[in-house]
């Protein structure tokens, strides 16, 4: 069984993306956060619902809220789900 995306989840989550995937989450940012002029970008927090990401544009930090095309069930529905959208987000700039 997975764990349910609480707080402690989201930062273990966010931890590993931004130590580990930090081109994944520019191009998150770039491509459904529509900011593709992004430089760089940071996972503030993921919920079911979205992730926060703090993005860096012309010099300036920018808040930004992406939301999944559905729910997540728990964190292996985020692992997948992220996975996905890189995937999406590589082949839509291809």
């Amino acid at each position: 069984m997975s764990d349910p995306i609480t707080p402690a989840v989201s930062d273990r989550i966010c931890q590993h993306m931004n130590e580990d995937h930090s081109n994944a989450i520019i191009l998150y940012a770039q491509v459904f956060g529509n900011v593709p002029e992004t430089e760089t970008a940071t996972m503030e927090s993921i919920d079911p619902e979205g992730m926060n990401l703090l993005v860096k544009v012309k010099g300036e930090n920018k808040p930004i809220r992406v939301t999944f095309d559905h729910i997540l069930k728990d964190s292996e529905d985020a692992h997948h789900t992220l996975i996905d959208m890189v995937k999406k987000a590589r082949n839509s700039q291809s």
